[in-house]
């Protein structure tokens, strides 16, 4: 596949290091020269200096045989300008990064696809749709919805107290006849390698285990596993950037008491004027003084989301050891992601790694309507769209030809989600959610094909 990338900044380059993994064909489009020389030394693809709104440019870059263009410029303008340029130019598919959410929004109204801007994709936006659903499942470390919560992914660490830990697998779903969720992929703890479960993989305590859910499963292995979903009300925000703004904005719709802390004084009057409804501390978040005179061990949620990785976990250990049950921090360094758990964090979560999840689903083969990578494990989680053409249609999944190092999480079906096992028959038009590791996702792109 023929990928071109506008902008080497992290997100760029973040995009063109996954891909370039992948064997894709990729070129990098930027002013930089510094940013451009560190991609050209350190990745397996081209690069090309300049303004990538020049049609020169473009075509120097061949856009007119490209597959995708992905515009991830800072500049939101650019990026717009870029998509519209390449759609004219003849590229396939295109997609621009933007920070004013309202596009997003009103996307449909608009009509952007006329204009050659075929996606949309904000990371802050992302980011904020993020953790707005961890507090909603905030029993787990890690979550994600398809097809508007019809099924969810949920992930968390097994504690010595969970009811099948020491079982296998099958011996656990006999603990639930009417089975709600299914494990897709473990971590051993103090380990790297992910686990595509088999009714024989036992569960043993300090797994990091990820499940598929349909309605009802979640409270289910609340249950199961000891732990509790706290009803969230009171929520503390540390920065005010665009991720926090948004964050305090949407969160302040479901819950009473939000507080957001921020350090630049004529910012946090900005927000005050902008956030009627939450309560905006102009100070210092890194002040265990001042996060005590605002009640911090009240809080049932801590949020982190300055522009500094570093503070945003220290600031969340703080909250941990006053005792608040969730915490979220927002960080920059994807090296930090294998330390959460091991720190005492609930949740870590990443722009750049959240925009790419968002973008991959374009490189898969087959109709892939959703996508994510699971945190700390390398895995994808792929939700398919069944077509007539495809092997897997009309089959009972005990006869399909799958992978041993992918499985079948879930189906959503009339918009219904069902755990489904080996006598469950495929149809046309239903939505399968799979869990696979890179060798095996040619093999599984193939089944949908």
């Amino acid at each position: 596949m023929k990928i071109i990338i506008a902008g080497a900044g992290e997100v760029g380059f973040h995009l063109a290091k996954l891909l370039s993994y992948e064997s894709q064909e990729i070129t990098l489009i930027d002013t930089n020269k510094e940013s451009l020389t560190y991609a050209d030394n350190h990745l397996d693809i081209k690069v090309i200096r300049g303004d990538a709104t020049s049609i020169t440019i473009l075509k120097d870059a061949k856009i007119e045989s490209s597959d995708l263009l992905i515009a991830v410029t800072s500049s939101e303008t650019t990026n717009i300008t870029v998509c519209v340029l390449a759609k004219q130019l003849g590229a396939n598919r295109t997609i621009a990064r933007i920070s004013n959410t309202e596009f997003v929004h009103y996307k449909d109204e608009i009509g952007f696809t006329k204009l050659g801007i075929d996606e949309l994709i904000s990371p802050e936006s992302l980011a904020a749709s993020e953790i707005e659903l961890l507090l909603s499942q905030s029993a787990f470390n890690d979550s994600y919805e398809f097809d508007g919560g019809a099924l969810t992914m949920v992930g968390l660490n097994l504690s010595r107290t969970a009811l099948f830990v020491g079982k296998t697998v099958q011996e656990a779903a006999k603990i639930y006849p009417e089975i709600h969720f299914v494990p897709i992929a473990i971590q051993r703890f103090g380990t790297q390698y992910t686990i595509i479960p088999r009714g024989d993989t036992q569960f043993k305590e300090g797994d990091n285990v990820v499940f598929i859910t349909s309605e009802g499963g979640g409270q289910e292995l609340c249950t199961l596993t000891g732990k509790i979903n706290t009803e969230i009300r009171n929520v503390m925000i540390l920065g005010g950037s665009k991720i926090g703004y948004k964050t305090a904005r949407d969160l302040s719709k479901q819950y009473p008491n939000i507080k957001l802390i921020e350090k630049d004084k004529d910012r946090a009057f900005d927000l005050a004027d902008e956030l009627i409804d939450v309560l905006v501390i102009n100070g210092d978040g890194r002040n265990v003084d001042l996060l005590d005179e605002e009640n911090l061990k009240d809080m049932d949620a801590f949020i982190a989301v300055t522009g500094n990785s570093e503070t945003n976990i220290m600031s969340c250990l703080v909250a941990k050891s006053k005792g608040v049950r969730k915490t979220i921090a927002l960080v920059e360094n994807m090296d930090y992601f294998e330390l959460s758990h091991s720190i005492g964090i609930d949740t870590l979560i990443n722009k750049k790694l959240l925009a790419a999840n968002n973008i991959f689903r374009y490189i898969r083969k087959g109709e892939v309507i959703a996508m994510t990578k699971l945190n700390n494990m390398n895995a994808e989680l792929l939700e398919f769209k069944v077509k007539p053409t495809s092997k897997i249609c009309n089959k009972l999944i005990k006869d399909i030809d799958f992978p041993r190092s992918a499985i079948i999480g879930g189906i959503i079906r009339n918009g219904k989600g069902h755990i489904a096992l080996g006598d469950f028959r495929v149809g046309v038009e239903d939505k399968v959610v799979v869990c696979c590791l890179p060798r095996s996702i040619k093999q599984v792109e193939k089944l949908f094909l």
